[in-house]
């Protein structure tokens, strides 16, 4: 018996929601061979889903997704005038 495990994430950064997506979105365009089937879409909302058939793979992948927002962010952030 094969076990999957999915997890879905909503993120609102306000006006950086876009940009934030277009600089995530474009790392998960160019890795097809991650073990972790991951979608991202916008609409007015960052929605980040993902499913696999291991736990840590999941873990892994979420860990680094959400730091990339976070790097996407803090960029943004420190380049306001």
């Amino acid at each position: 018996m094969t076990l999957n495990f999915s997890a879905k994430i909503t993120v609102d950064a306000k006006d950086k929601t876009k940009a934030i997506f277009e600089s995530v979105n474009a790392d998960n365009e160019f890795y097809p061979e991650n073990p972790v089937k991951t979608k991202i879409a916008f609409d007015e909302k960052l929605t980040i889903s993902v499913e696999t058939d291991q736990l840590s793979h999941l873990r892994a992948n979420l860990n680094s997704t959400l730091r990339l927002i976070q790097a996407s962010d803090d960029t943004i952030e420190s380049v306001k005038i």
